[in-house]
């Protein structure tokens, strides 16, 4: 039987590197976060009703969404968040649950979605796995990765679930407070198993 494997995390907490490591191991990972790109780009499903919603400046001068200028309307917009999820995630569900059915036949496949607990997602998925990283760690990793200020970091990682939540809510996690190497490690250990 080959598993619907729900992979989650929180801002700089390394479930991209999660992924990669994963998809590098052969194993389709598909990531709700392309196809949102996907259903958001100018030949999109969802583009013209972003528009009409957030107003036509906020594509760029390719005609594509700037999405630091939509991120900044939604971020701290509960309502206008709501607007924007209702579009887009009927879309993603749609265009990721084709991709899944076809690749199961074949394969374990991974769904890389960020919101997975937040939407329910998890009910869909035989297993959940969150990449875990303690809120210390993830702050630092935040601010040297993306320049924020502490303040930004702590702002952007409480306007998450806290990753304690999704890690109690998860089958398995994956610790990552350490190295690469570490984080590896324990993917593959979960890897071995699920092959036997």
């Amino acid at each position: 039987m080959n598993y619907i494997i729900g992979l989650t995390g929180g801002i700089a907490s390394g479930k991209s590197t999660a992924s990669e490591y994963i998809r590098s191991k052969g194993y389709p990972v598909l990531d709700a976060d392309i196809y949102a790109k996907k259903a958001t780009a100018q030949d999109g499903p969802t583009y013209k009703g972003i528009l009409d919603h957030f107003g036509e400046d906020i594509a760029g001068p390719d005609g594509e969404i700037d999405r630091r200028k939509l991120g900044a309307i939604i971020f701290n917009d509960p309502e206008k968040r709501q607007i924007l999820n209702g579009l887009v995630h009927p879309e993603v569900r749609r265009m990721m649950n084709e991709d899944k059915e076809r690749l199961s036949r074949e394969s374990h496949v991974f769904l890389d979605i960020p919101l997975l607990f937040e939407n329910e997602l998890d009910e869909q998925c035989d297993l959940t796995a969150t990449v875990y990283v303690d809120e210390e760690t993830q702050k630092k990793r935040l601010m040297d990765r993306d320049g924020f200020t502490e303040e930004e970091a702590v702002s952007r990682i409480r306007s998450q679930m806290p990753l304690s939540d999704k890690r109690d809510r998860s089958d398995v996690v994956f610790q990552n407070s350490g190295s690469i190497q570490e984080l590896r490690g324990q993917i593959q250990s979960f890897l071995d198993k699920i092959e036997k």
